[in-house]
C-alpha cells in the first residue's frame, strides 16, 4: 500500500487494522463502509446536496491525510483533483472524491496483490515510442 505516493506507514497501519474488508468487496461497498460515498438528501420534491455520512471515522481521517499528500505528490490523484476544481467543485468535495479514488485504488491493489504503477497517458506513450 505504501507504494502509492501519499500513502504512508500510518495510513497503511490504520487501513490494515481497521478495514479487514479491503480487497474483498467492491468499490461502492468499501466507499460506503468507510463513509466517503455520497448519499442523497432528498425528501419529496426537495433535492438536497449529496453528503458523506457514517462509516469508520478513523479510516476516513487517515484517508484525508493521505489525500492531502497525494494531491501534492501523486500525479494521477493531482490531475483528478485539479480537473474537479477546474469544473467548479469545492475544495472539500474534490478532496473527498480524491479520498474515494485512493481507497478504490488500494482496494484493487490489495485484491490483485500488485504495487502502484503510475498511469501513462497517450502522449507519454507516444513520446517513448518516438525516441
Amino acid at each position: 500500500m505504501q507504494s502509492v505516493p501519499g500513502v504512508g506507514p500510518k495510513t497503511s497501519q490504520v487501513l490494515i487494522s481497521s478495514l479487514p474488508e479491503l480487497g474483498t468487496i467492491n468499490r461502492q461497498e468499501i466507499a460506503a463502509l468507510v463513509g466517503v460515498a455520497p448519499f442523497c438528501d432528498d425528501s419529496g420534491r426537495r433535492f438536497g446536496a449529496r453528503r458523506i455520512k457514517g462509516g469508520r471515522a478513523n479510516v476516513r481521517k487517515a484517508l484525508y491525510m493521505a489525500a492531502i499528500n497525494a494531491v501534492k505528490y501523486n500525479k494521477t490523484i493531482k490531475s483528478f483533483f485539479d480537473r474537479l476544481i477546474a469544473e467548479g467543485k469545492k475544495f472539500k468535495v474534490a478532496l473527498v472524491a480524491a479520498m474515494r479514488k485512493i481507497l478504490t485504488i488500494l482496494n484493487v491493489m490489495v485484491r490483485t496483490k500488485t504495487c502502484w504503477q503510475e498511469a501513462k497517458t497517450q502522449m507519454q506513450k507516444g513520446e517513448k515510442n518516438a525516441t
